[in-house]
């Protein structure tokens, strides 16, 4: 069963940025939409950015113009570059195909502070 590897995450201040990578376990990633999910405490999961095979892609709201998401499918690998970091970006980062999920991953924190 496929399984995701995330990394990248890190403690940085208000306006800097990070690029998280996620590594699958299988060359059939992808064929999949892939996408970065989040979740902070006391809070759902939720969607941040999605990619289709074919490379079409979609953002949350909150995100859009701030982070941008890619995949390198020889590499079996998905990124997540994000700007302008803001202190509501503070939370567990989590790659995924999208619904029906392969089991999560470990995540990576990603922590925004001054």
């Amino acid at each position: 069963q496929m399984r995701f590897v995330e990394s990248g995450g890190g403690l940085v201040q208000p306006g800097e940025s990070l690029r998280l990578s996620c590594v699958a376990s299988e060359s059939t990633a992808r064929t999949y939409t892939l996408g970065w999910y989040r979740q902070a405490p006391g809070r759902q999961r939720e969607l941040v950015a999605q990619i289709t095979w074919y490379r079409s892609t979609d953002y949350a709201e909150s995100v859009k113009g701030r982070f941008a998401i890619s995949r390198d499918d020889a590499k079996h690998t998905l990124y997540l570059q994000m700007n302008d970091l803001r202190n509501e970006d503070t939370a567990e980062y989590y790659c995924n195909r999208d619904a029906p999920f392969f089991p999560w991953g470990q995540g990576t924190q990603v922590t925004v502070s001054s």
